[in-house]
């Protein structure tokens, strides 16, 4: 290969590398010019609260598609610890001719079981009665989703405040709290990060996730608990999803069965637009928080320019499609410069 020709592929690998950076800062720019206060601490602020969301998904969906697989529970699982967090506030516990009402903490930590549970059925069904990935978290996400349906007959559990006398109030704190002026569903955020990157380049876990998703069948003669490895990182995708649930109900001050639907999308779209491959044992962290920023600026600007939730839809599909196409527009400029290099050699 020629000198000019390396030099041309090196240069679109660079470019290709950092895409979700600069996909960032050019989505930022516009908006700024659309809105001159786009730009102020407040906004960035509110902007950042709202990347949060798809951020802490996507998190756990990137070891998901790193190990080799897709969880399509997400949506549900948010919706479905919405309303049994929404129901144990709202309705408590009833046992006969008495109901016993819960503290918020524990409340907390009975509605992040949801995750826990439905994640392990996932890792379960996948690595041990060896269902694919796409069918068996299908499954999930429509048994969840109805189980969130049936918890309150399709109906809103609604002010979440709770009362003092029955000792469940300050719910909403979690989702309008503030330390340091900043909201706790960014602290959550940040530490989730912190925890995620740690697990993928600290441990022996985070290597074995990418061996995994790289090529089972050598991680397995390799000595990998492909088992133990697949139900952890769905056990922690629906960890992550509980905690989105959580969040936005104590936002809203209420439950809605219908909460999370699509958001799984959302997640895969900010996962692939951070460099995650979809075949599996190739993704960042940091690329991942980028393309979750980049997913929540783009709902602001859209919702900003009174882009209908229609045309949204599209968008992000179309999105998710470029991002894709991106991916293998790497994979083989990678194929290319390793070519390059052993003729060079």
């Amino acid at each position: 290969m020629k000198k000019s020709n390396i030099q041309n592929v090196s240069i679109s690998m660079v470019l290709l590398k950092g895409r979700t950076l600069i996909a960032l800062i050019v989505i930022i720019l516009v908006f700024s010019m659309i809105s001159p206060g786009f730009l102020s601490a407040k906004s960035l602020i509110l902007v950042t609260k709202h990347s949060a969301i798809t951020t802490i998904i996507a998190l756990g969906m990137t070891l998901v598609i790193i190990s080799g697989g897709i969880d399509l529970s997400v949506g549900s699982i948010i919706g479905l610890t919405a309303m049994i967090s929404g129901g144990l506030i709202y309705k408590g516990i009833i046992f006969g001719e008495y109901t016993v009402f819960l503290s918020i903490p524990l409340i907390i930590i009975l509605s992040l079981f949801v995750g826990i549970v439905i994640g392990f059925l996932n890792g379960w069904l996948i690595s041990y009665m060896k269902v694919p990935a796409f069918i068996a978290t299908l499954g999930t996400m429509y048994v969840a989703r109805g189980a969130a349906l049936l918890r309150s007959g399709g109906e809103t559990f609604p002010n979440l405040s709770g009362k003092s006398e029955l000792g469940n109030t300050g719910f909403e704190l979690l989702g309008a709290g503030t330390f340091l002026n900043i909201p706790y569903s960014i602290w959550i955020m940040v530490l989730l990060i912190f925890l995620a990157i740690y697990v993928t380049k600290k441990t022996p876990l985070g290597w074995h996730i990418f061996a995994v998703g790289g090529n089972e069948r050598a991680a397995k003669l390799s000595g990998i608990e492909i088992r133990k490895t697949k139900i952890f990182v769905y056990i922690f995708s629906g960890v992550c999803a509980s905690i989105v649930g959580l969040i936005v109900a104590s936002q809203l001050v209420a439950a809605h069965p219908a909460t999370g639907e699509t958001w799984e999308m959302n997640a895969i779209a900010a996962a692939v637009l951070g460099g995650t491959s979809m075949s599996g044992g190739v993704g960042t962290i940091g690329g991942t928080v980028i393309g979750g920023f980049i997913i929540g600026v783009l709902n602001d600007g859209m919702v900003m320019m009174g882009i209908s939730s229609f045309w949204q839809m599209v968008i992000k599909g179309m999105v998710i499609v470029i991002a894709v196409i991106t991916d293998m527009s790497q994979r083989k400029l990678q194929a290319k410069m390793a070519l390059a290099q052993q003729v060079k050699d």
